[in-house]
């Protein structure tokens, strides 16, 4: 009896999806920040391409005037030079979102703006809460009414609700923070100062720049250095930093724990962050082009070229053959115009849609042995299809190497990660896997090397190994794209 794998309705490539990217700044010299804003989320574009938004205020303005515009789509689809010029303001947010939790629409789309007592929030999350529902139900008994239905909205309000208690802003966020778990980057504007919070085990990653008389947090320095601002340093885990009215930087370290039990991501390393961004010091290429290395020493082939699927597959490429001796080579055209979604063909035909972004250069592969290296298989839906164009444009062996371990289990904590039916590596062998795809040979990276092309950082290896440094949900909270 032969198997079939089971198709993805969501995207035409079988990848993990990150939640968000946020960036947020506060400029003293009174310039508007909208612009820059914008330019840092077309370099986070890559984390989350569904929806988008910007909210700013004036801070020598009316207190509590936050002006706002958000919707579906790319960046540069959203926004106009007209819209752009409107947003008048010194300090701001702004977020690209990709949803693991909460429908597609644009009511869900961010920063979130909520005017209450004390005045205004404009807050942009990362990340994904595991106690969401019960504190959304706690805040529902309680006579809250939601206009989403995110888990970041819930954040908004504990945020709100604690700033009646205390006396600034910063304690309301920090204890706000107390309240939830799960993984969380968030960055909050209020009238006066522009706060960065990261959740006390570092899942998602948050950095601090400046560029002269302003102050950016962003997810990635990447985005720092699109809008030419100089990096800081990251946002530790379980830190509350505040840029004051006055110009300083405060820091709150009483959510941290201690940093054995820190659980960064590691596909942030992998496949989520850009390769010229630095996470908690260590260079994205550099952990990719490692990932490559011990991809073949452990996990060597007898070719002739070596090849990337693009874009995240590239790095690992290169680094297994420089440690190979295998020529490195390109074998694969992308249609870079091509978004996440488009008008698919009328047939129904997966093939036809995957053509439709990736072409292989057949002069490149004809006759050849060739190992391709991509950063992960989830469902398979992809990876069959690509080999079997290697091999039609005349590839005589295809050997895979994936520079991550198999998913074997679901992730909670912000990456679109589905339940262990839906992984082709659920009650599969790897020899069962490469039989699936067509391969002549498959390896995956082992897991004992995660750590160290984390540079030796505490990372997350739960979606691996099933172990999740925070106890998981007993129900899916991850929103019905993950159903």
């Amino acid at each position: 009896m032969s198997e079939t794998i089971t198709e993805d309705k969501k995207d035409i490539f079988d990848l993990p999806h990150e939640a968000c990217g946020v960036f947020g700044m506060y400029d003293f010299s009174g310039g508007d920040v909208a612009s820059s804003i914008y330019y840092g989320l077309f370099a986070l574009q890559h984390r989350g391409q569904e929806s988008c938004g910007i909210a700013v205020s004036d801070t020598n303005g009316p207190k509590g005037k936050v002006l706002s515009y958000k919707g579906m789509g790319l960046v540069n689809e959203v926004f106009s030079t007209e819209q752009l010029d409107s947003l008048h303001g010194n300090i701001g947010v702004g977020h690209v979102r990709y949803s693991t939790a909460g429908a597609s629409t644009r009511e869900n789309a961010q920063p979130l703006v909520l005017n209450y007592v004390k005045g205004t929030l404009a807050l942009a999350h990362n990340g994904n809460l595991i106690n969401a529902n019960e504190l959304r139900e706690d805040l529902a008994y309680t006579g809250a009414i939601f206009q989403t239905t995110i888990d970041s909205e819930v954040i908004a309000y504990h945020i709100a609700r604690e700033r009646l208690n205390v006396d600034s802003v910063e304690k309301a966020v920090v204890r706000a923070a107390n309240k939830i778990k799960g993984a969380y980057a968030l960055v909050v504007a209020s009238p006066r100062k522009l706060i960065g919070a990261r959740d006390p085990f570092g899942f998602k990653p948050l950095c601090i720049g400046k560029r002269d008389q302003a102050y950016i947090l962003a997810s990635e320095t990447c985005a720092l250095e699109t809008a030419g601002a100089e990096y800081i340093r990251d946002v530790r885990p379980g830190e509350v930093v505040t840029v004051m009215p006055d110009g300083s930087i405060r820091s709150d370290l009483s959510l941290c724990l201690p940093k054995e039990r820190e659980a960064r991501c590691v596909f942030e390393y992998i496949y989520f962050a850009r390769p010229d961004s630095h996470i908690d010091g260590v260079s994205v290429y550099q952990s990719r082009i490692q990932a490559g290395r011990f991809l073949a020493k452990d996990s060597p082939a007898e070719a002739d070229l070596v090849v990337g699927v693009p874009e995240s597959g590239n790095e690992a490429a290169l680094g297994y053959a420089m440690e190979s001796g295998i020529p490195y080579g390109m074998a694969f055209v992308k249609n870079g115009y091509v978004g996440r979604t488009f008008i698919k063909p009328k047939q129904s035909s997966r093939e036809s849609a995957v053509r439709i972004k990736l072409n292989v250069l057949k002069e490149a592969v004809r006759g050849k042995r060739v190992v391709m290296i991509d950063d992960s298989i989830v469902r398979g839906t992809t990876s069959d299809r690509i080999v079997g164009m290697l091999k039609e444009a005349g590839a005589k062996e295809v050997h895979v190497r994936i520079s991550s371990p198999p998913f074997l289990w679901p992730c909670y904590f912000g990456t679109d990660i589905p339940e262990r039916s839906q992984l082709i590596a659920y009650n599969r062998s790897i020899e069962d896997i490469c039989r699936l795809i067509g391969a002549d040979s498959l390896g995956y990276l082992e897991i004992s090397r995660l750590q160290e092309i984390a540079r030796g950082l505490s990372i997350c290896r739960g979606c691996f190994t099933g172990d999740y440094p925070l106890e998981p949900p007993k129900g899916d909270i991850r929103g019905e794209y993950t159903k």
